[in-house]
């Protein structure tokens, strides 16, 4: 899970959403007592939740790890394959649209010649 979320796409993704729900929160004051609430009851279940998995995570610890280690593993080769998602979702969108618009402009030169 650190993994991934060290990815430069979704850690960048992360910050984007992160800002935008702040900033929905900071604007609407009804949107923000929502929120609030829905945190609260995420918390509450998280906590509850952790002291009855513990058990079971540390009998599985073994095989968790076992697992962690394939997982990285093929993240490694993802991030090898797929050099998007070590860019900024920022650039991804930059890039995109520049690729569009050089395509649009050549479409457009191809018709009016």
């Amino acid at each position: 899970v650190n993994q991934v979320a060290n990815m430069t796409l979704v850690s960048s993704a992360c910050d984007m959403v992160s800002t935008a729900y702040a900033s929905t929160k900071e604007s609407h004051p009804y949107v923000r007592s929502v929120c609030d609430a829905a945190e609260k009851g995420v918390k509450s279940v998280t906590e509850a939740t952790a002291s009855c998995v513990q058990p079971v995570l540390t009998t599985l610890e073994p095989h968790v790890a076992a697992a962690s280690e394939y997982a990285s593993k093929g993240l490694d080769k993802l991030g090898e394959k797929l050099p998007l998602l070590q860019k900024p979702v920022e650039q991804i969108i930059s890039d995109t649209k520049e690729l569009v618009s050089s395509r649009v402009a050549d479409a457009k030169d191809a018709v009016s010649s």
